[in-house]
């Protein structure tokens, strides 16, 4: 449904291909979806798309869910707020 590369986004797919990264690196995954459809094909914790567990790398800092929808999350205040925080001290706030 969602082509070549959608098929590369489930439980086997490229993330586990990915390397251990070497920096430090925090990832904001988005936790609202604006396509109720894809969340009902995928069963167990998915943020729309892909499982939460998609979301992560091997030796990434930190990780943190924030309810926002994927397109527009870089606008968000609290993604950029995170981001900033992440920047400054190496870890998302958690509230």
């Amino acid at each position: 449904m969602n082509g070549p590369a959608g098929t590369r986004l489930g439980r086997d797919g490229i993330d586990t291909e990915l390397s251990k990264v070497d920096f430090e690196l925090g990832i904001i995954e988005r936790s609202r979806s604006l396509n109720p459809y894809y969340s009902h094909l995928i069963t167990g914790p998915e943020v729309g798309k892909v499982y939460i567990e998609a979301t992560k790398v091997a030796g990434m800092k930190d990780h943190i869910g924030l309810p926002v929808t994927h397109t527009f999350m870089m606008n968000t205040g609290e993604v950029l707020n995170q981001a900033l925080h992440f920047f400054q001290n190496g870890y998302f706030r958690k509230e």
